[in-house]
């Protein structure tokens, strides 16, 4: 079916208390593997890319991907920019067909990251497309950044936030981190909670690559609706290709090796689709 924007996904995965997987793709081979996996279970899912993949290939070329993989679907298939870097990328990503926005204000000053959230938010509004924002800051490493901050989601903030910009979706800070963990995280349930009490928006939940499935499993239970994974399907992919070259070094045909980094990939999305709870919801 053609691609469809992330909203009426969502909105359906906050009524059933579940969650939509948003997977980040950086190849031809990942975006079939993660629409594969949805196909087979039945699930809705969410295809993202961020600003460093965006600069490897182009956003036509990543639109053109997965618009036709989707075109085979059966399910829904959302295309989202992940941690959008600037306003001029996000209309870009707007123009290109993305059906969802992230706008990535989160290091800025609170007025000022609802100032930036607001354009893009004016900016999307007349094409009916989506838009998400961070309020707090999830640490560790995503693309091209690393914070070292961690500072979690106010939910008096949350209110204004969502308030003053007329987002979607909002992405907290709850004590999840990007890339990988060095140490179990201290995830903040409670703080989830007041969250949900306090805005009625589905909220998103960052740096879920290398977290355990029952910590994610609470916090969709707490009103997470959509769940990103990326470090986690690069890691797949790369073993995939890696166990190949490791068996015999002289083949020299991407189809080989790339087929089983897909088929790993495929794997890991699958799983991660039981944990969300999304299966069979591909209305």
């Amino acid at each position: 079916m053609p691609l469809v924007t992330s909203k009426e996904m969502l909105l359906y995965a906050q009524k059933g208390n579940y969650a939509v997987g948003a997977f980040n793709v950086e190849n031809m081979e990942m975006v079939m593997a993660v629409v594969e996996a949805a196909q087979e279970m039945q699930s809705p899912v969410i295809l993202q890319t961020t600003p460093s993949t965006v600069r490897y290939a182009g956003l036509n070329l990543f639109y053109a991907n997965v618009k036709a993989v989707a075109e085979s679907a059966t399910v829904p298939v959302a295309l989202h920019l992940d941690h959008g870097s600037s306003f001029e990328l996000a209309v870009q990503a707007l123009r290109e067909g993305y059906t969802s926005i992230m706008i990535d204000g989160s290091h800025l000053p609170l007025q000022e990251n609802i100032g930036l959230v607001k354009r893009v938010v004016e900016a999307c509004s007349p094409c009916r497309v989506p838009v998400e924002a961070e309020l707090g800051c999830v640490g560790g490493k995503e693309d091209d950044g690393v914070s070292n901050d961690s500072g979690l989601t106010s939910p008096d903030q949350a209110v204004e936030f969502v308030e003053k910009t007329g987002i979607d979706f909002l992405a907290v800070a709850i004590g999840t981190a990007h890339g990988i963990y060095e140490s179990t995280p201290c995830i903040r349930l409670d703080l989830l909670s007041e969250i949900k009490k306090n805005v009625s928006v589905p909220l998103v939940l960052h740096g879920t690559s290398g977290l355990e499935d029952g910590i994610v499993r609470s916090c969709i239970q707490e009103g997470i609706c959509k769940v990103n994974y990326a470090t986690d399907l690069r890691t797949a992919f790369s073993d995939g290709v890696k166990r190949i070259l490791n068996e015999d070094n002289s083949v020299i045909d991407p189809k080989i090796y790339g087929k089983m980094g897909k088929e790993l990939v495929k794997r890991y999305v699958q799983d991660k689709i039981w944990v969300c709870k999304s299966s069979g919801r591909g209305f």
